[in-house]
């Protein structure tokens, strides 16, 4: 599924793969974040995903031209998670939404787990 905005010009179609690697840019930025995680769905591991990989953590979800997301995390040990919850939340909905010209509708954030960062 892809998010459209048309205009006088035209049509312009969004895919949920794009949304996903920017929104996955963008969450790596924020302070407490230290990557997105990937969830083996058969023994249950986390695994902390490289740059390159940053949308295998995000699920994209485009309803009524309406942007949900899902975000699966790893934050640093002895930060607020609420705080980093919150600033994870602010700081992607406002860049998603100037990005796209889509309204973010809903943003979940999933803690997979902590790390001690260096």
């Amino acid at each position: 599924m892809k998010g459209r905005i048309n205009n006088k010009l035209g049509e312009i179609q969004i895919g949920t793969d794009v949304i996903a690697l920017y929104a996955g840019m963008t969450a790596v930025e924020c302070f407490g974040i230290v990557g997105m995680a990937a969830v083996s769905m058969k023994d249950g591991l986390v695994k902390l995903l490289k740059r390159e990989s940053l949308t295998h953590g995000i699920t994209v979800d485009l309803t009524d031209n309406r942007i949900s997301l899902d975000f699966h995390v790893i934050v640093a040990y002895g930060v607020s998670i609420c705080a980093v919850a919150d600033n994870l939340i602010a700081n992607v909905k406002y860049k998603v939404e100037e990005f796209t010209g889509i309204e973010v509708e809903k943003i979940n954030i999933y803690v997979e787990g902590v790390r001690v960062i260096d």
